[in-house]
């Protein structure tokens, strides 16, 4: 019997174990170690130099333990193709290019040529996984991310202002009703939410979780009710999200309703405005609501981020509220202390680190490989096909199609889930096509197809096509030094026999969060949203939008406003975050997603015990950061004399110095950036000579200026790194989730 409650225990040890495991985020520790065939080599983590779409370039501090000799520090250049999965955070530096490797304490011409080829071999024969964060932070700065700018729309939306917990019901215009006449009934079909008439009585509904509301005309004040006709329930119930009908979540109180049909927000205060003050600012923040707004003492100036756009404003209800310019944002905004409950804001705030991270995530493509053979698409025409010429540009697109269809030079093309397809006929048939059409460059944001063109083609081979989109696919956009959430625009839908929306930036109250993207902050925990009325493809947000809610709603409401309900509802898939992935459960898609697997076939490296404090400079000179702050530098002067090649300015290395290794299965690689053309470095056969002569290099304690930058980046990469992980672990869906209700949109208070 002991026997048996032992192995029992052991089962149970082993399975939680294992459940836990498939929950885990991988840790990607550094520096790392990796078998040779004489020695192992240990590199730290690499300093990047560029990345231009899907190439990257860098260097790294590299130590070689021989079996029978010295230790010997050196570094290496590399270039290699990135494979990024921003679900998990991972990056995989793909198909490395080894382009030189410097050992200056070696003697002989034919020894550094024999330890560098054994190295070389090494690098060349794996694929290396690293935390997205870590390479974000390694980039020098936002690089030319700000040529991602565009003349995006600021004008303010219509802001309502209520002090009780009210929900915003959007309709796309004035109301398009559709009848089902065996439910004696009819509904809106361009509003996210359930809104009907009833043919008998005349009477509109409005269903929002537990709660029913009735009015005689959707623009007349809204009550609640328990007198629903039976057939309009029963249409209800039928057409509900499963998630809703299953989770069963409800409040106590019923929220009020605005029922608006234009593009607007709700600034929802439990009361009276509860100042705070923000410490070692003068600024003050509303504690009492789920909004993010902020007043200046100096100026009385109150401020209110919606959409990552600020506007302001001399009083809260008196609605004329103006954009202000985030560079002409009063200079405290910048001294909000991280930690505080209006730390979220600093994303939205120019030059904080905070702002210079989603500047830095906007450059960073996710991929995947795409399958010629298996992904396909098909495409609904409400219709005949009819095309609008899109002024100044050679481009034209469909306005009563349910996808992006595009046609250019007699072309057609279809971009759905960051993949190109390409055809003869509108209609279709389609093929994955292995070209990205320039002309997309000419698109402005004030066409609804603006997002087309951050999608991207890097290559292809007869078999695979590789491709990749930035955020600006899902509608994340840069603007003066941050990122907001959408064009601005308002753009007309398409309603023939049928509803096609398209893409909103106002409405949802979408906010910025730094560990899961963009995310929606209304009411969806009551059931508001029902998308089980509405089955047009892809409503309002595109690719990586809203499924069928949050995982519990905007969890905990006020309580834990950012740090629960957007990671929860990310976790699950609901967000309209630019981290979504668009490929995920796409057919004939391989995401770039190695699930960080360290030590795999792919990657052959491990941990090594040793301190991540080795860098390496732009010559190649190894240096190792103590704790003071000094630098000693650990590669040995050269013994033959040779001088340490120089690898470039603060630019980056030389392109032209590479071996001749091009990979087969990737050809030439376009630019990520818009009407930034380019093709993959080439790759001469031969190295430059290295300079015959060298001078005396001194082992005295120095502080390269380059390099202190580099270790500021890998100090924040860290932070980073360690805040997402966090993050991410603590957004596993749990097996036994509590299914308490959370408030309404406007419940309330502030995340703490």
């Amino acid at each position: 019997m002991k026997n048996l409650q032992v192995l029992a225990l052991l089962l149970f040890f082993f399975i939680t174990k294992s459940i836990l495991a498939q929950d885990e985020v991988p840790e990607l520790s550094w520096p790392r170690e990796v078998e040779a065939a004489d020695g192992v080599a240990t590199f730290y983590q690499p300093q990047i130099d560029s990345q231009t779409g899907n190439i990257i370039e860098g260097r790294c501090a590299l130590s070689y333990q021989p079996n029978d000799g010295e230790l010997e520090f050196g570094a290496f250049w590399f270039r290699a193709f990135l494979q990024t999965d921003k679900e998990v955070r991972t990056v995989v530096l793909d198909q490395m290019d080894v382009l030189d490797v410097h050992f200056p304490g070696l003697e002989g011409e034919e020894k550094i040529a024999e330890v560098g080829k054994k190295i070389q071999d090494v690098f060349e024969s794996m694929d290396l996984v690293m935390s997205l964060d870590r390479l974000l932070a390694s980039l020098d700065d936002e690089q030319d991310v700000q040529h991602l700018s565009d003349e995006i729309d600021n004008n303010p939306p219509d802001v309502y202002y209520r002090e009780e917990s009210t929900i915003l019901i959007t309709i796309d215009g004035q109301p398009i009703w559709k009848e089902v006449s065996d439910k004696n009934l009819k509904y809106a079909v361009n509003s996210a939410f359930f809104i009907s008439q009833d043919l008998k009585s005349d009477m509109y509904f409005i269903n929002g979780g537990d709660f029913w509301y009735t009015s005689a005309s959707p623009d007349q004040p809204w009550e609640l009710t328990t007198n629903i006709p039976k057939g309009i329930r029963s249409f209800a119930d039928q057409n509900k999200p499963k998630s809703e009908t299953e989770e069963g979540e409800g409040n106590t109180k019923a929220p009020k309703i605005l029922v608006v049909t234009k593009p607007s927000e709700l600034i929802v205060i439990q009361g009276k405005p509860d100042y705070q003050a923000i410490e070692g600012t003068s600024l003050l923040y509303v504690k009492n609501t789920e909004n993010d707004i902020l007043m200046d003492i100096n100026s009385q100036m109150h401020y209110v981020l919606i959409a990552g756009r600020w506007y302001k404003s001399k009083s809260l209800d008196d609605g004329s509220w103006k954009f202000e310019d985030p560079q002409q944002l009063p200079d405290d905004f910048a001294k909000i202390p991280s930690g505080s409950d209006m730390e979220t804001v600093l994303a939205s705030v120019p030059e904080t680190q905070e702002a210079r991270d989603a500047l830095l995530e906007q450059a960073i493509p996710q991929t995947a490989e795409v399958s010629r053979s298996e992904a396909k698409v098909e495409v609904q025409f409400d219709g005949s096909p009819k095309f609008k010429q899109i002024p100044n540009t050679d481009v034209a697109y469909s306005e009563n199609s349910d996808k992006s269809v595009l046609k250019i030079d007699q072309k057609f093309y279809v971009v759905d889930n960051g993949i190109w397809f390409v055809s003869n006929y509108p209609e279709g048939p389609y093929e994955v096509s292995d070209h990205r059409p320039n002309e997309v460059d000419q698109i402005p944001p004030s066409e609804p197809v603006y997002n087309t063109k951050y999608v991207y083609v890097y290559g292809s081979t007869p078999e695979v096509v590789y491709v990749g989109y930035l955020p600006g696919y899902t509608h994340s956009y840069v603007y003066n030094g941050v990122v907001v959430y959408g064009t601005g625009y308002h753009y007309p839908y398409w309603y023939g026999s049928y509803y096609y929306p398209r893409p909103v930036t106002y409405g949802f109250s979408v906010h910025y969060n730094p560990y899961t993207g963009w995310g929606f902050s209304m009411g969806f925990s009551a059931g508001w949203v029902g998308w089980g009325f509405h089955p047009y493809y892809r409503p309002y947000w595109g690719p990586c939008g809203y499924r069928a809610g949050y995982r519990h709603g905007y969890y905990n409401g006020y309580n834990h406003g950012y740090h629960n309900g957007y990671r929860r509802g990310a976790a699950a898939g609901y967000a309209a975050g630019s981290r979504n992935n668009a490929y995920a459960n796409r057919d004939g898609v391989r995401k770039s997603n190695y699930k960080g697997q360290v030590g795999s076939r792919t990657d052959r490296s491990r941990p090594s015990g040793k301190q991540n404090n080795m860098y390496a400079d732009k010559k190649g000179n190894v240096y190792q950061r103590d704790k003071g702050g000094n630098w000693d530098q650990k590669s040995r002067p050269s013994r033959d004399g040779s001088q340490t090649p120089n690898r470039g300015d603060s630019s980056g290395m030389n392109k032209g110095q590479s071996p001749s290794r091009t990979p087969s299965t990737k050809p030439n690689t376009p630019s990520t950036r818009p009407s930034t053309p380019s093709t993959r470095p080439s790759t001469p056969s031969t190295r430059p000579q290295q300079p015959q002569t060298r001078p005396a290099t001194s082992h005295s304690r120095q502080q390269p200026s380059n390099l202190d930058r580099s270790y500021q980046n890998r100090q924040q990469g860290q932070q980073n790194y360690n805040r997402s992980r966090q993050q991410m672990q603590r957004a596993q869906p749990t097996r036994s989730a509590p299914t308490r209700s959370a408030p309404s949109r406007g419940g309330g208070g502030r995340r703490r």
